[in-house]
């Protein structure tokens, strides 16, 4: 569905993201989800590609896009029918390495930059715990100074890309002195520094993801490893969370988009008393109105986008999307599976498995309940 949005170069970054997934991940995501992981070398293809420069800064060997050209690559990643696969590159493009972009030195930017556009070094962002999700301002993590750096303790959970990134940028309290949000940093650590270990963690769904626990025992990192302002931390994950919720949403818009195309032609094919089951009409009603929803959140993500490459506060608008997109796509799924009947209940069909990994959507970078608290409080 065409958008206003949406200028030529971009659908020809959709066309060309939308041929390598239908030829290089689809065929694989099974093998990939045996596997609890995605290959290296087909996170190497889309660097060599460009998928991961969009947001890369020209001076820095990127492209230089703004919010709508990551909307439109999450959306292709989310047909891929594997959430986990599709949640890896997105994690490197647009929740960690912003973290770089958007306030780190010239000096780390020159650094990192460019092989973050190449997929040289992928990255992650670690500062969910097992006791501070949302609530940023709990976590435990601390950093102290010791010489000419830092000495990280603690530990994080639920870090997609932690088993293997090449970089994690850690929130950590440097300031356990003040209270709340104020004494928090983001530190950069890379994945073969003394003391940082790492653990994959079971999942009910997203199993081609290497989400991990991250342990910090000691870990010493340099000063200039310190991304931006010391204490701004908390600051600068609110910001990017913003950035966060859009791609994300957008990956999920991607993701029931596909499961509609794909219960689309299972009841048309499907017979029950003589005629396939898009004769019935509940059934193709029900996706006729699964597919406005889809449609509408599809217009608002978009919006949403260019609203933030314009600069616009838009913290409202991103907070109703995630609530809302994240519970459609739950609802589409259940349709779905509900529509291909026993075998969308079966073990590792397709359906099944997207049925499992969209349950994360209303949960995973902001849960419902607090994106739509967040948006009443603009109202």
């Amino acid at each position: 569905m065409k958008s206003i949005y949406i200028s030529e170069d971009l659908e020809a970054i959709r066309a060309s993201a939308r041929d390598f997934v239908e030829r290089e991940v689809v065929p694989n995501v099974e093998q990939w989800e045996t596997d609890r992981k995605v290959p290296r070398e087909i996170l190497d293809q889309m660097g060599k590609l460009g998928f991961f420069s969009l947001r890369i800064p020209e001076e820095y060997e990127g492209l230089g896009l703004g919010h709508v050209a990551s909307v439109v690559f999450a959306e292709e990643m989310g047909r891929c029918t594997a959430g986990g696969t599709a949640i890896t590159p997105i994690v490197h493009t647009d929740l960690a390495s912003p973290y770089v972009t958007n306030f780190g030195t010239p000096e780390q930017k020159a650094r990192w930059l460019p092989k973050f556009a190449s997929g040289e070094m992928i990255t992650a962002i670690g500062v969910t715990e097992a006791d501070a999700g949302s609530d940023v301002q709990a976590i435990r993590t601390a950093a102290v100074r010791d010489g000419d750096g830092w000495r990280i303790n603690g530990s994080k959970m639920f870090i997609t890309n932690g088993g293997f990134a090449d970089v994690v940028f850690v929130a950590a309290k440097t300031n356990t002195d003040v209270k709340g949000s104020r004494g928090i940093s983001i530190i950069a650590v890379e994945h073969d520094t003394p003391g940082f270990t790492s653990q994959q963690i079971e999942k009910m769904g997203w199993h081609s993801s290497d989400t991990a626990q991250l342990f910090f025992d000691d870990v010493w990192v340099p000063a200039d490893n310190l991304i931006g302002e010391e204490g701004r931390g908390f600051y600068y994950i609110m910001n990017n969370f913003q950035n966060e919720r859009l791609a994300v949403m957008g990956l999920a818009l991607g993701e029931a988009q596909k499961a509609i195309e794909l219960t689309l032609e299972y009841v048309k094919e499907r017979k029950t008393f003589g005629q396939p089951l898009w004769e019935h009409q509940a059934i193709r009603q029900r996706l006729a109105m699964r597919q406005a929803e889809v449609d509408a959140g599809r217009e608002l993500a978009y919006r949403c986008a260019w609203l933030m490459d314009q600069e616009i506060d838009a913290v409202r608008e991103v907070s109703e999307l995630k609530a809302f997109v994240g519970e459609l796509e739950n609802r589409v799924m259940y349709d779905c599976v509900q529509f291909h009947g026993g075998m969308g209940f079966a073990a590792e069909s397709t359906i099944e498995r997207m049925y499992r990994d969209a349950r994360i959507s209303s949960i995973g970078g902001g849960a419902t309940e607090i994106m739509l608290d967040y948006a009443a409080k603009r109202l």
